[in-house]
């Protein structure tokens, strides 16, 4: 420990290397603590960019399918999967080698190992051949992610039992897969192999999938996704997953209590991701774990020990990588004394990628009710919209939950073509404080999707156009 760093941070997902170059861009002498051996964490390596990878080559499969509605006609239309996968790994190692060449133009070294806490001010990194470097530091950020959630009756094996970092690698696509859990990423891998043949089934124990989402875009995707072949089971519990060697059957009960079975070749658990919080050394610190094994931070992301801080998966906010990297700009530049704001959960935005795409940012309009406002409703289909019909994907609506009194608004949920890409613009008029006139009082191009916000909240606003 012959030199004192101002920030290690430990792991280098969305969260840890977002905060190590800003901390390098802030001046700060920077350190980022890597236990895998390219950086960008689970998001670019197991997560998000691989499984959007695949679902662009599906959306694709989907638009070539669909163009002879278009007079264009794609004959021998085939999905090689070797080829898909090639592309998802290209994309994947383009990534981590910006990642790797971010940390050096920022001057932040790497080093590569499992790191721990030993006391707030050391931070030991082991390597993969057991040696071990300390590193002295002024401030440690935590971003150490979290992992797939194992089922007590349903152990993976990577075969069969699969969670979602196995179903990235699978060899061939499936014949029949069941799915346990709606949330998003169990509706991402069910959009995915659904359009690519896959006989799909989803068991969530929820009244809904998708539980965050607004009902009607939960309403909706379910109705798109069964006319897409999926099978979807809700209020359902499952007992038991029989593992065959090559294939599995799940048993579940529904809301009577009757038991039912499903047979299929590969068993997907999407019931969460637990943080990965033991064994970093935080016993060696005031750092404090909450429920579920997340780390307790305030507002700037500090934990109960000055100078420790905690972002992302390892704290109890939404498993969002952009929200992470939010998490972790607030936390450097707390340390380098730049006086950051608290991050607004309300107002962060939430994607499904799945087809159609599901998109959101706010309360939802029961949590509007619940929570006292007298709501006022702006929603338009995109059946109405002149640009959805030149794509051919009408289905799908934006929906402004407004406060009736004030104009304020509360929340916007999207489903449709684009909807991932469309939130932005509401989602920045939430975080303005704008009211839904002044959104519907701005010129919108024609024709264009987006449009389609600027009817729904001329409805809200009460001067509907088309609505």
């Amino acid at each position: 420990m012959s030199e004192t760093y101002d920030v290690v941070v430990i792991g280098s997902g969305p969260g840890g290397y977002v905060a190590a170059a800003r901390a390098g861009a802030l001046g700060l002498k920077t350190a980022v603590v890597e236990k895998d051996k390219a950086l960008g964490g689970t998001c670019l390596h197991r997560g998000c960019i691989p499984t959007k990878a695949l679902l662009h080559a599906a959306d694709v499969y989907g638009e070539f399918k669909d163009a002879a509605k278009m007079g264009i006609v794609a004959d021998g239309v085939r999905v090689e999967w070797e080829k898909v996968q090639k592309h998802k790994n290209q994309v994947v190692s383009s990534n981590a080698g910006g990642v790797s060449h971010l940390m050096k133009a920022r001057k932040v070294d790497v080093y590569n190992g499992f790191g721990r806490l030993e006391g707030p001010r050391t931070v030991a990194v082991k390597a993969e051949d057991g040696s071990e470097t300390k590193l002295s530091t002024k401030n440690v950020v935590l971003a150490v992610g979290s992992k797939p959630r194992e089922l007590p009756f349903a152990k993976f094996d990577g075969k069969v039992v699969m969670s979602s970092d196995h179903i990235l690698q699978v060899e061939k696509i499936p014949g029949s897969l069941c799915l346990i859990g709606g949330g998003v990423i169990g509706i991402e891998f069910a959009s995915l192999f659904a359009r690519l043949g896959t006989k799909v089934t989803v068991l969530e124990m929820l009244p809904q999938i998708l539980g965050p989402a607004d009902a009607d875009c939960a309403k909706a995707l379910t109705r798109e996704l069964q006319r897409q072949g999926v099978e979807i089971l809700t209020e359902v519990k499952v007992t038991e997953v029989k593992n065959k060697g090559n294939s599995a059957t799940t048993t579940y009960e529904d809301s009577e209590g009757r038991a039912h079975t499903v047979d299929t070749e590969i068993v997907l658990v999407a019931v969460g991701r637990p943080p990965l919080t033991e064994g970093i050394g935080l016993d060696t610190t005031k750092a404090t774990l909450g429920r579920g094994g997340f780390v307790d931070v305030d507002g700037m992301m500090q934990t109960a020990e000055p100078g420790v801080y905690a972002i992302g998966d390892c704290v109890n906010t939404p498993w969002l990588a952009h929200i992470a990297s939010a998490e972790g700009l607030i936390a450097v530049e707390h340390i380098a004394g730049e006086g950051p704001a608290a991050l607004n959960y309300d107002h962060t935005p939430s994607c499904v990628y799945s087809e159609p795409p599901v998109a959101w940012s706010g309360l939802t309009e029961a949590q509007a009710k619940e929570q006292g406002y007298e709501v006022k409703i702006g929603k338009f289909d995109f059946a109405k919209n002149a640009k959805a019909a030149i794509l051919g994907k009408k289905r799908g609506f934006v929906k402004f939950v407004t406060d009736a009194q004030y104009g304020e608004i509360l929340g916007v949920h999207i489903i449709g073509p684009q909807a991932t890409d469309l939130l932005a613009e509401p989602a920045y008029a939430m975080s303005m404080e704008t009211t839904i006139q002044d959104v519907a009082t701005t010129v919108h191009a024609h024709p264009t999707l987006y449009e389609a916000i600027w009817e729904a909240a001329s409805i809200a606003a009460g001067r509907a156009v088309h609505g």
